[in-house]
């Protein structure tokens, strides 16, 4: 298996990949992190569901079952990484992105845990921004 230096970058570009292709799911290496960020996803209606497969503490896969229309058009239009290893980007709560009318969601790293823009905005949460999903 090889080495990968952003795995939430992988992660995305894998979910990406996967609509542009229309595949009901598509398997990722399991991690804290990106469970949450498929929490999130799941919960504002960007994916259908996921599962996690541990085979133990730190390693597992995560099957995420993709979304789309009753016309087989993908339910995530776009989906970007926004901060990277090399160059990190942090917002205030008032500097959240907010797009497409509402209809966009900014995923962050918050000292509160992985959150929704929405969710950190009301509870006044800056934090790093790792991706916006659209």
């Amino acid at each position: 298996m090889a080495v990968v230096s952003d795995p939430i970058a992988d992660f995305l570009t894998r979910i990406r990949n996967a609509t542009q292709a229309q595949l009901r799911y598509v398997d990722v290496p399991w991690s804290r992190i990106k469970e949450n960020i498929a929490e999130i996803l799941k919960a504002y209606g960007f994916v259908e569901n996921f599962l996690v497969k541990q085979d133990s503490n730190q390693r597992g896969t995560m099957r995420v079952f993709l979304k789309y229309t009753e016309t087989r058009r993908p339910v995530i239009k776009g989906i970007k990484r926004m901060s990277t290893p090399g160059r990190r980007m942090y917002v205030g709560h008032q500097d959240i992105p907010k797009f497409y009318g509402g209809f966009g969601l900014s995923i962050l790293s918050t000292s509160k845990g992985i959150k929704a823009g929405v969710e950190a905005t009301a509870n006044q949460l800056g934090g790093e921004l790792l991706c916006l999903v659209w």
